[in-house]
């Protein structure tokens, strides 16, 4: 037998260097999200979180898993990776919120096929600077290059997130009751839902590019619009969870209004008021340009400018706006609960 020529890891599609690089260009950005619970440094096998450390001992743990979407595809065409990485955290942050809980710490996975130390360490620096901004810690992840399984510039982005509950703050459903108000808070965009259709719309039907600056949209890039950061509700809403003024939340994302809200509705309707607001340009575009018909599959689709729903009682309503309002948000009064089903009604 012949000399064999050597195959090394590199040769198969896997640059060890390059995760190495990837992990010193981003160790800084992580250790900047750390709070006082983390124990250790970056590089360890397991993240380790003393809940002691955050007043959490004893409270319940709250826990979710999320993704981006096919916001990544935009991202890739627009060559910026940073904006996702916070959609990932902000989205799981407030997924958790709508239980009453305060975000503990965070996760991330990048799965590649060619690891861009360049591409990758903008992810992990834009989950670290949103973790950072929210007041949880980066606290490990994981990034796997798999040449085969993911093509030349491919790559996915998955978060997961642990937060922690008071009992008597935990928000399951069951102060939901009829006469509460519904109270809206504007959205920033898509968030992280809708791209699919978004992107068919906009680059193959319309044959548009990121650059673009279609004049439905006042100016701004198509880039802009589609890339605007999911928006984190934490520092506004968790005040008045805190004071016990809320009685449910709703997180506006994929299924839109109708999907979501009956989440923790139970025995009950909400009755909405689409008047009540404004749907914002990008989206009153999206379905204009897709030719959807009827109200029902775009409140589907999209969040139609809504980010989060409050179920508040209506003794609570008044100082709940003024909060709000004071904090930066738009407030919406979308409408009120009934006694029902579990159903989302517009008022006709």
């Amino acid at each position: 037998m012949g000399e064999k020529t050597p195959i090394h890891y590199k040769d198969a599609g896997v640059n060890i260097d390059a995760q190495d690089e990837t992990l010193a260009r981003s160790k800084q950005a992580i250790r900047d999200s750390f709070t006082p619970g983390v124990m250790g440094d970056v590089g360890s096998f397991g993240g380790l979180f003393d809940l002691t450390k955050v007043g959490s001992d004893g409270d319940i743990l709250v826990a979710s898993a999320d993704g981006v979407g096919t916001k990544l595809e935009v991202a890739k065409m627009a060559g910026i990776h940073h904006t996702v990485g916070r959609d990932l955290v902000q989205h799981c942050i407030n997924d958790i919120l709508v239980q009453g809980a305060k975000p503990l710490f965070f996760m991330d996975y990048v799965g590649t096929g060619a690891l861009d130390p360049n591409v990758v360490s903008d992810l992990i620096r834009g989950c670290a600077e949103a973790c950072r901004d929210n007041g949880l810690a980066l606290l490990g992840g994981e990034t796997a290059e798999m040449p085969g399984l993911y093509a030349q510039g491919d790559f996915d982005l998955v978060g997961f997130i642990v937060g922690s509950v008071p009992r008597k703050q935990l928000l399951d459903g069951s102060r939901v009751a009829a006469g509460q108000k519904l109270i809206g808070l504007l959205s920033d965009g898509l968030h992280t839902n809708g791209y699919s259709l978004a992107r068919k719309v906009v680059f193959e039907r319309l044959g548009l590019s990121v650059h673009d600056t279609p004049d439905a949209l006042g100016g701004i890039s198509v880039a802009d619009a589609l890339l605007a950061p999911h928006r984190s509700y934490l520092k506004p809403v968790m005040p008045m969870l805190e004071e016990g003024r809320i009685a449910a939340l709703a997180h506006i994302t994929g299924g839109g209004l109708l999907d979501n809200l009956p989440r923790v509705l139970g025995d009950h309707d909400a009755i909405i008021d689409r008047s009540s607001w404004t749907t914002p340009p990008l989206f009153q575009w999206l379905v204009e340009e897709a030719g959807i018909e009827g109200a029902d599959e775009a409140y589907r689709v999209f969040n139609m400018g809504i980010g989060l729903v409050l179920l508040v009682d209506d003794e609570h309503v008044a100082h709940v706006t003024e909060h709000l309002e004071n904090t930066g948000e738009t407030v919406y009064a979308l409408g009120e609960v009934t006694q029902g089903s579990g159903l989302v009604k517009w008022l006709e």
